[in-house]
């Protein structure tokens, strides 16, 4: 078997810094989102739970942006592969960047930007879980969309190192997952007692 860093360079610094960033991100919102939920400080900070909401998502959207140029700049010094450089794994990388797209971009639109930005650790409430395309197709399609275009993008690029990039983007998103899904059915069930009370 062919050593691994024949493929991939895994001391190269834009690769790393790549790797740290797709680490982070769903580690800050998921901090920061249940840190508001317990304190209310930035609510409080901004004097509104949809200003501070706004804020917050204003903050994600940059740090997505930030670790998807830090993903396309490592790709930039890593090797690429000839076996992955054919024609159909091109176009397969661009289906996949397409389907990736679709999904992040309904997911948004039927969450809307509080939904979308964790506006339920902020108390603003959804009245009803979304269950319309793309949740009829999957429970969690911004993550799998944005994880499908990082795979495209390595597939395009014939990169190797994209795509364990591609799997920590995938895992990050599992642990996310497994902490986010209890938590926001926890803040919906006491949404739900709240009302029978009344």
């Amino acid at each position: 078997m062919a050593d691994l860093s024949q493929y991939v360079v895994l001391t190269d610094c834009r690769f790393v810094f790549a790797f740290l960033c797709i680490v982070f991100n769903p580690l800050f919102w998921n901090v920061v989102a249940r840190w508001e939920y317990r304190t209310r400080t930035l609510t409080r900070i901004f004097g509104s739970p949809y200003v501070a909401c706004y804020c917050l998502g204003a903050v994600l959207i940059f740090l997505a942006v930030f670790r998807s140029h830090c993903f396309s700049e490592a790709l930039k010094t890593q090797p690429q592969l000839s076996a992955l450089e054919t024609p159909g794994l091109y176009y397969l990388g661009l289906l996949c960047m397409g389907a990736g797209m679709i999904l992040v971009v309904c997911s948004f639109l039927a969450l809307g930007f509080t939904g979308t930005y964790l506006g339920d650790y902020f108390g603003i409430l959804m009245d009803e879980k979304v269950t319309s395309f793309p949740f009829s197709v999957t429970e969690n399609p911004m993550y799998w969309g944005s994880t499908a275009n990082y795979l495209g993008l390595a597939l395009v690029n014939s990169s190797p190192a994209g795509l364990l990039l591609t799997a920590a983007v995938a895992t990050a998103y599992k642990v996310a997952i497994a902490f986010e899904g209890p938590f926001t059915e926890e803040i919906y069930r006491k949404k739900e007692e709240s009302k029978k009370q009344k």
